[in-house]
């Protein structure tokens, strides 16, 4: 998952105006990502409101129908944001106190919190220095009698390498679960002649997505869970309204008068018809927005790769990156927050390499391991990452004329902060 960094919707998302000693007053300001909200999100949501059913309803029903048709998922289950869904993931799967979820730290925190909400230790394992994603030989390493679950990301939305990671899951009986927040339209083939299939038709037992306005596919905030296990699917759906046997909308209908019970306890992690019926405009624009930010990282790549030191993110054989999020890693030398101010003075808004959970204050204290105890030694290529990577501007709409101001303006503020430029 990225750095949501609090920020929600084109608003925020914007850099501040710039004052005339900037380089380029009459710029335009570039943000990080911009939501495609339009005419019929708004005419979508006006039908709901009419309709006097706000809450989780039959725009859900038909939001999830139509989501576990696109991935290719024989069951889909809408929730309250991504955070919500690695949550429910980790109680339907019964880990809790005292196991063991072996994961990335290098990733945004809510995966890491996760693994804590249900009182399980993170056990950390270090990413692929290129793409990110976790590497599978130290999942095999990182395994012990306590592992209860594998939660791999797909970090900012290119796979990572499922058929090395279920083969270890699957000789160990380890479940998988995929944190698909970024991947949703991303593609993966499973082996050599396999054909390419979307992301979310669950090879793990869960896969947990994101629709966050930093993600393609928006619904203010939201997340969605596919699963090929129905059993499975039937807790979830529970999970999510408190444990309530008998769903409010079943209620309301029914000609004689149903009573619910609580068969454990649940959570309110649903989600709203208002947020759904946008969900179902936005999934119709998503092959579309798929294909120009692919056209776009062709572009980037094109614009970028001249520049000496560069580092581009690279898209194994196997995999097609929705390109949520284009991210470089500068040269050595080069000062990332003084190169991300320059480009600011620019007008262009950008982001720090993601995260790493175990520096952050609030795992100072926490239970986690790696495969060398609690050693970020053991990290370092997500630290080296965090460090010197860096997300540049990506969303619908942007114009050749913008993706040449960015390089540019990359040259430019390599000079400055001490790179090759």
């Amino acid at each position: 998952m990225d750095d949501a960094s609090g920020r929600r919707g084109l608003e925020s998302a914007m850099p501040p105006m710039m004052s005339d000693s900037s380089p380029h007053p009459a710029a335009t300001p570039l943000p990080i990502a911009r939501p495609l909200i339009g005419e019929e999100e708004a005419r979508a949501v006006a039908r709901v409101l009419k309709t006097g059913w706000v809450t989780q309803g039959p725009e859900v029903e038909a939001f999830e129908r139509e989501f576990a048709v696109y991935v290719g998922a024989p069951h889909a289950c809408a929730v309250s944001s991504c955070t919500a869904a690695l949550h429910l993931a980790l109680v339907a799967l019964e880990v809790g106190a005292g196991d063991e979820v072996i994961t990335v730290s290098h990733s945004f925190i809510a995966t890491a919190n996760a693994v804590r909400y249900v009182h399980a230790v993170p056990v950390f394992v270090d990413v692929d220095p290129v793409n990110g994603n976790i590497l599978p030989d130290q999942i095999a390493a990182a395994i012990t009698p306590r592992t209860r679950a594998i939660l791999a990301v797909h970090q900012l939305g290119m796979p990572c390498d499922l058929p090395a990671i279920l083969a270890i899951a699957d000789s160990r009986g380890v479940p998988v679960i995929e944190d698909a927040a970024c991947a949703l339209g991303s593609e993966i083939r499973m082996g050599p002649d396999a054909p390419w299939e979307r992301i979310g038709r669950p090879r793990g037992r869960i896969a947990c997505f994101s629709f966050h306005p930093r993600k393609i596919l928006t619904t203010g905030d939201g997340g969605m869970l596919t699963t090929a296990d129905a059993e499975i699917h039937r807790r979830l759906r529970l999970l999510r309204q408190h444990g309530m046997s008998v769903s409010d909308r079943v209620r309301h209908a029914a000609t004689t008068v149903e009573d619910e019970s609580y068969e454990f306890l649940g959570f309110n992690y649903r989600m709203t018809d208002i947020q759904a019926a946008i969900g179902r405009v936005q999934l119709s624009r998503l092959p579309a927005l798929v294909q120009e930010r692919r056209a776009r990282a062709d572009e980037f790549r094109r614009l970028l790769s001249p520049i000496n030191g560069l580092g581009l993110p690279g898209e194994p054989r196997w995999a097609r990156s929705n390109w949520q999020t284009w991210f470089v890693r500068l040269p050595d030398g080069a000062d990332q927050k003084r190169f991300r101010q320059a480009m600011l003075d620019r007008g262009i808004a950008t982001r720090r390499g993601v995260m790493c959970a175990h520096r952050e204050p609030a795992y100072a204290e926490a239970e986690w391991r790696t495969i060398s105890g609690k050693a970020s030694a053991a990290l370092r290529n997500g630290e080296s990452i965090q460090d010197c990577g860096v997300a540049l501007p990506l969303f619908p709409g942007m114009s050749d004329v913008d993706q040449s101001r960015i390089a540019d303006a990359v040259r430019e503020c390599l000079v400055i902060a001490g790179g090759e430029g």
